[in-house]
């Protein structure tokens, strides 16, 4: 069973950081691309950065494009997201998933975690 379990969001002021952390289990998705998206309240899921396989090409939503870094462990089966300079507008509950291409349609991503929800106050 395909599990995605995410960590490390939390309550942090504007021009804070945190980083959140995504480990998978059931399989080994060396070959898949691994992402990231957000949804605030009442708003859609949005794509926030993804990583692709072998290469490790990253792309970014122009909105955290030089303050986010996602990075991938594939020895670990994880995926993380390094978040910097943090801006109220960056609340959301942020979810790890992967897809078996690079994509950052959230409907082309096969499996998603529970998501783990990040605060910024001003």
């Amino acid at each position: 069973q395909v599990q995605l379990v995410e960590s490390g969001g939390g309550l942090v002021q504007a021009g804070g950081s945190l980083r959140l952390s995504c480990v998978a289990s059931g399989r080994t998705f060396v070959s898949y691309c691994m992402g990231w998206f957000r949804q605030a309240p009442g708003k859609e899921r949005e794509f926030v950065a993804a990583i692709a396989p072998y290469s490790g090409s990253t792309y970014y939503a122009d909105s955290v494009k030089g303050r986010f870094t996602i990075s991938r462990d594939n020895a670990k089966n994880t995926v993380s997201l390094q978040m910097n300079s943090l801006k109220p507008e960056d609340t959301a509950v942020y979810y790890c998933a992967v897809a078996r291409r690079s994509t950052q349609r959230a409907d082309q991503y096969d499996y998603w975690g529970q998501g783990t929800q990040v605060t910024v106050s001003s």
